[in-house]
């Protein structure tokens, strides 16, 4: 069929976009290890010294299955709701976009809203901290529009939570090192970064919606 070569060559260029490295760039974006140390110093700030790498390691552990429980169930689920990989992809631009707003323009509870007190259980470090709305949309967008690079997938999740674990784990010393500022210019300077990807994402998937209703 004349018409269905466009799409499937389409198809192979969505699931080639998404390289190792391209996809843990994102994934680091998103997650926002250094925008999220003031939330971690907030949160474990009444937890006892000794405890607070193992609080750590718990937190980015849950997240860590988490974004893969959605990256393996998450062309599974999209057939289930009757959704496809185009309105995934352009409800995860909006969301990125929105919480982009948020890093670039500081709000008064910063970008996932205020910690509670006593010691934290996946809400809010685990989720949305780390594993936020916009990274579970985009490890199930991925992992639906290029199934065959699931091993890869994976690879970019794990490196991306090392990272986060590893800067968490020094948050307290970051955040004395650089200040509240710094740590407000690295946030904003990623939400910029962030921004600009939503907006691919959304242009992309405009782009994808005009070409499926000329066919």
């Amino acid at each position: 069929c004349p018409l269905a070569a466009p799409a499937d060559r389409a198809t192979r260029r969505a699931a080639m976009s998404y390289t190792f490295a391209s996809a843990t760039i994102l994934l680091l974006l998103i997650t926002d290890p250094f925008g999220s140390i003031p939330i971690f110093a907030n949160a474990l700030r009444h937890v006892a010294p000794e405890r607070r790498t193992r609080v750590i390691v718990r937190e980015v552990l849950i997240a860590f299955l988490l974004l893969l429980t959605f990256m393996f169930i998450g062309d599974a689920f999209l057939r289930v709701m009757n959704l496809s990989g185009l309105s995934l992809q352009i409800a995860g631009g909006v969301i990125l976009f929105l919480i982009a707003l948020r890093m670039v323009f500081a709000h008064p509870d910063g970008v996932f809203g205020d910690a509670t007190d006593g010691e934290p259980f996946i809400v809010p470090l685990a989720i949305p901290a780390i594993a936020g709305p916009s990274a579970l949309a985009t490890v199930m967008l991925m992992a639906s529009r290029a199934p065959g690079s699931i091993p890869t997938l994976v690879g970019a999740v794990s490196i991306a939570m090392a990272v986060t674990f590893a800067v968490l784990a020094v948050a307290d010393r970051v955040h004395r090192w650089i200040g509240a500022r710094g740590v407000v210019a690295m946030e904003r300077l990623m939400g910029l970064v962030l921004t600009a990807l939503a907006v691919e994402m959304l242009l992309a998937g405009v782009r994808e919606f005009i070409a499926q209703v000329g066919r």
